[in-house]
């Protein structure tokens, strides 16, 4: 693990010099991950009130304006609510897997979080099976959606359940092949080793045609992925109700939710890192002055977040067949055909070198 900076170099110091080694890194680890559980409170909420914002702006109308300035207290007053709200369940539920199912979203999005380098030195759990680490545990965070849908014991929360497993399964396969067009130009997978890498250059300019076919098929998957519209048959208001979590509400409702917008983040921040640069700067200066990696590591991720919504307020909701559809007749073999081209430009390359 690095230790970031010299304000939490000297945090890691003090511990060490008043503590035994191992009670010291166990506070180290603790602290560490209440900063990541602040972060994913706060970034939650606030994706919320960009999501309305956004909406607002699409349609026409101010949005939330009224609960602080301009309305930039609304979503902190929506999860005081829903903190006080009653935790009612289903008397056929099956209770321990209905309370069980909001953990598996909200564990699996903090430990996704952690993986990523904000700064060359802000880097919580620097791996070398980086990429890899991060589509296995995305692949997990189904497993609550699962759950929570089919021991509610209600139809419209087993159909949206059932939606998102053939959801999420089909589309992993383009989220994993096309960062896996990534990894053969750059010949790794640790985050931070993919970012030096882009230090002569983004991949997404490295990588010529294949880099840009790659990000737009993992933006078009990891918008899928993260259900979010056109690919929310998941939750289909029109259809289901609130799908796979009709029958929660409170803070298990929250946790789905704030998961979600997470989650998104998530899918913005490889997409920054993986094609963008991560924390560099394009004009060669984050090296002098180290803060501003963290500038650049969230204008990208900012971004393409500002993409992803921009895809919901413009796309109709796609049918289930023709979801389906578009990954396994149209993706799928683009992916395939762009990795064998990929492989071709790293092999010349590698031919012109030696």
């Amino acid at each position: 693990m690095r230790i970031p900076l010299s304000i939490t170099h000297t945090i890691h110091d003090w511990l060490f010099s008043v503590m035994p080694e191992g009670v010291a890194s166990i506070v180290e680890m603790i602290l560490i991950a209440t900063v990541f559980l602040a972060f994913f409170a706060i970034a939650g909420l606030y994706l919320v009130l960009l999501e309305r914002k956004m909406a607002a702006w699409f349609q026409l109308r101010l949005g939330p304006n009224r609960v602080g300035y301009k309305g930039l207290l609304q979503t902190l007053a929506d999860a005081l609510k829903l903190v006080s709200k009653e935790l009612t369940i289903l008397e056929k539920a099956d209770k321990f897997l209905y309370k069980l199912a909001p953990y598996f979203p909200i564990i699996t999005a903090l430990m996704a979080l952690s993986v990523f380098p904000y700064t060359e030195e802000l880097h919580a759990f620097d791996i070398n099976i980086g990429i890899f680490f991060l589509i296995a545990i995305s692949s997990i965070g189904v497993i609550g959606i699962l759950l929570g849908g089919w021991a509610s014991n209600n139809k419209f929360a087993l159909i949206g359940a059932m939606r998102s497993g053939v959801q999420t399964i089909s589309y992993e396969l383009s989220v994993g092949l096309s960062l896996l067009t990534m990894v053969l130009l750059t010949g790794s997978l640790q985050l931070s080793e993919i970012i030096e890498v882009q230090k002569n250059g983004w991949l997404i300019v490295q990588g010529h045609i294949p880099a840009i076919i790659a990000f737009m098929i993992f933006m078009i998957a990891g918008t899928a992925e993260s259900n979010r519209a056109p690919f929310d048959l998941v939750e289909a208001e029109s259809e289901l109700g609130a799908g796979f979590h009709t029958e929660y509400s409170g803070m298990r409702f929250a946790y789905f939710f704030l998961a979600e917008f997470v989650n998104m983040f998530i899918i913005a921040a490889i997409a920054a890192t993986i094609f963008f640069g991560g924390w560099l700067s394009p004009f060669g200066i984050t090296e002098s002055i180290p803060m501003l990696g963290i500038f650049w590591f969230g204008l990208k991720t900012f971004l393409i977040i500002v993409l992803m919504m921009w895809f919901r307020w413009t796309f109709p909701r796609l049918r289930i067949d023709q979801l389906l559809t578009l990954e396994w007749k149209y993706l799928l073999p683009l992916n395939l055909m762009n990795i064998v081209i990929m492989a071709f430009i790293v092999w010349r390359n590698l031919t012109i070198q030696f």
